[in-house]
């Protein structure tokens, strides 16, 4: 049976009523005199609760005020596209913040200007794909910097999302011989992945053409204005070409397996100096990313994608969301590095880059310290 709330009522009976007179000022007498009586216990209640409930409050209310009070800046270089989402989202909802940096993200037309930006310090961090890191460690990158034994991966993000797009007429990988294809650099890995897939459908390198553009933007301009005939293209840009009637041919990782893609790399000199910046830099990402996949906030987050890229339209950005975030080949979940898509570049790396050398350590290019450091520190 449920308490009654209502207090008791101390009125006089019938028989009573002629010897005691109750007036107003009475029963207002009495209720005053009964809520003094009760306000020392009142106060005791109220000490007692603000003594469990200070010591938690506190220190959250100090570290969210010291958070906001040393929030660091860090620069970072993307190549522009979908697969930033992580980023624009962790920007817009102060996932960076929360975790006390705030991010600037500067654009590069391709990874040469990126590789020589990242060498002279120019921003923090670098979102690349990982065989730029090795190719640069290795003194086999485009840009005339010469070997970047400083270069280092610290997270892992994505399979690059990679397929072959090609001309209208092109029905067949090996309709490519005597083509012309794009690329971003000859030395760069998405390049090898290109030449791996014509490899395996019986195209070797005298069979084609190759055209070094840049980046993904500028391939998919050319592409679109017939300068080639295929390029690899990452989404949203293969979704794109598909609606004016390019042709998919290959998935990437269809066709050679584990690919590591894009990473978070910096110079190991800068991230020894500045540790915290970095883990702060991976709990922000890997909130976003779980905050991508949650269904709940496809909505939102589709919003927040063509804020950051509004010449995207709301079809494109709903369909990026079904690719990018599928549960089987989107993101990686917990920023995770894939050891074994690794090996595949180096695999690449030692069969068509140049000069020729076996490469066989990932650690030599990936440091997974600063990743569990900051996957230990999440509630």
């Amino acid at each position: 049976m449920p308490m009654s709330t209502d207090l008791p009522v101390r009125a006089p009976v019938a028989h009573t009523r002629k010897r005691i007179n109750w007036t107003w000022n009475d029963i207002l007498k009495a209720h005053t005199d009964s809520v003094v009586a009760a306000v020392p216990g009142l106060i005791v209640l109220v000490l007692l609760l603000a003594s469990v409930a200070l010591p938690k409050a506190i220190p959250m209310a100090m570290t969210g005020r010291a958070l906001a009070q040393n929030v660091s800046e860090v620069t970072v270089n993307v190549f522009p596209g979908g697969f930033n989402w992580g980023i624009y989202v962790a920007q817009e909802r102060g996932l960076f913040v929360n975790n006390g940096v705030r991010v600037t993200v500067q654009g590069t037309p391709g990874s040469v200007a990126q590789m020589t930006g990242l060498s002279e310090g120019k921003f923090d961090i670098a979102m690349t794909a990982v065989d730029n890191i090795v190719a640069y460690v290795e003194g086999q990158g485009e840009a005339p910097i010469g070997p970047q034994s400083e270069f280092f991966a610290f997270m892992g993000s994505d399979t690059g999302f990679l397929s072959l797009v090609t001309a209208p007429d092109v029905k067949a990988v090996t309709d490519l011989e005597g083509r012309t294809l794009s690329v971003d650099a000859l030395t760069t890995g998405y390049a090898f992945v290109l030449f791996e897939i014509l490899r395996r459908n019986g195209l070797n390198e005298r069979d084609y053409a190759v055209a070094k553009v840049g980046g993904m933007v500028q391939r998919w301009t050319a592409l679109r204005e017939r300068k080639q005939d295929g390029t690899m293209l990452s989404t949203p840009y293969n979704i794109l070409a598909k609606g004016e009637g390019f042709i998919q041919l290959a998935q990437a990782t269809k066709v050679i397996g584990h690919y590591q893609g894009n990473v978070a790399a910096a110079r190991r000199s800068w991230a020894a100096a500045n540790r915290d910046k970095v883990i702060a830099y991976i709990r922000g990402y890997v909130q976003a990313i779980d905050w991508l996949y949650d269904r709940v906030n496809r909505e939102a987050a589709v919003q927040i994608l063509r804020k950051n890229l509004p010449q995207m339209s709301q079809d494109l950005a709903e369909r990026s969301y079904d690719e990018l975030l599928d549960p089987q080949d989107g993101f990686f979940r917990q920023g995770r590095m894939d050891v074994e898509g690794l090996k595949t570049v180096l695999d690449l790396r030692s069969r068509y880059g140049k000069p020729a050398k076996l490469l066989d350590d990932p650690m030599k290019y990936y440091d997974p310290a600063f990743h569990a450091a900051a996957i230990a520190l999440r509630p």
